[in-house]
């Protein structure tokens, strides 16, 4: 089956009544307790096609969910990509001209390429200079469990261990085509204490997405103590709590040629045992496990030369 035909359960919400915010830069909005703590932000639809971060921001919105201590913003990421969102074809809205979360390098924010993506960007990035802590909230193209990609740093690991959910945590560096915006500047510093999450919450459009976003919202601003634990509970979902696995990324596997194929329709969190299995092929070049009981994280659909097909990766615990 193919992302195309995966069945659209969610309704994207009507994020207008967001644009203006309050401050000066649309669909941003920052809350002040006027209490000394951190800036905690919590951002959605850094692609267009992923609804479940716009549904949760929205009922955080109506739900009056605000910072007791510090400052808490929320934001809508690629709103012209969000905005052109057709269910009847949910896959051509993942950005406008360039992947949203690919440019978030200094180099190539400070460089000469332009596009709506690097707009937006260059527009939101004195907001995230200001963030101590983000989560941002994406989803899968395949029914997959969700996953907490925390980056390569043990500050990364520790922070999604706190949080507790969901099972499944991912330590990784990221893609060879572009820095992702949690591996912006501070975030991907060792010494620095800024952090940042992201997190993957199911299939695009399957309506458990939209729970999994929710809770980890509330929980990542409960952990910093921006909501009491009772506001999170009052709005929390009544899953359980599994024990968390940690997979760490050996090898992203990077399309070379205009061919990529894999062998079999992975879907992810597939458990290859053998070290030598092979997976498919990049042109004429195959493509081999590179250690036992290899794990399968995200394999894409969209395996154009530069990007990434798949990250192999082995269990911590």
């Amino acid at each position: 089956m193919s992302t195309a035909e995966y069945k659209v359960e969610l309704t994207a919400p009507d994020i207008s009544a967001y644009r203006a915010g309050n401050t000066g830069i649309d669909y941003a909005t920052t809350f002040d307790s006027g209490k000394p703590g951190p800036h905690v932000m919590v951002n959605a639809v850094t692609h267009g096609n992923e609804l479940c971060g716009a549904i949760a921001l929205d009922y955080l919105f109506r739900n009056d969910i605000r910072p007791k201590q510090g400052k808490l913003t929320f934001s809508f990421a690629n709103v012209e990509a969000y905005l052109s969102f057709d269910p009847a074809n949910p896959t051509a809205s993942r950005f406008v001209e360039e992947d949203f979360n690919r440019i978030w390098s200094e180099e190539v924010l400070d460089g000469p390429r332009d596009s709506v993506e690097l707009r937006r960007a260059r527009q939101m990035r004195p907001l995230i200079d200001s963030v101590d802590y983000l989560l941002d909230i994406h989803s899968m193209q395949h029914p997959t469990a969700p996953l907490m990609l925390c980056g390569p740093l043990e500050k990364g690991i520790t922070l999604a261990r706190a949080l507790k959910h969901p099972e499944i945590v991912v330590s990784d560096k990221g893609h060879a085509a572009g820095k992702r915006l949690r591996d912006y500047r501070f975030f991907g510093d060792p010494n620095d204490p800024r952090n940042a999450l992201l997190i993957e919450c199911g299939q695009h459009w399957e309506k458990s997405s939209q729970t999994v976003a929710l809770d980890n919202a509330l929980r990542f601003l409960a952990h910093y103590g921006t909501i009491d634990r009772e506001v999170m509970e009052r709005h929390l979902s009544t899953q359980e709590l599994t024990p968390q696995k940690v997979i760490q990324v050996t090898d992203p596997i990077t399309v070379k040629s205009d061919s990529f194929r894999f062998v079999a329709d992975y879907k992810g969190l597939e458990v290859i045992e053998k070290k030598g299995s092979l997976l498919g092929h990049d042109g004429d070049e195959p493509v081999y496990t590179p250690h036992d009981r290899c794990v399968l994280i995200m394999p894409s659909r969209r395996l154009t030369k530069g990007q990434t097909a798949v990250r192999l990766g082995r269990f911590l615990d």
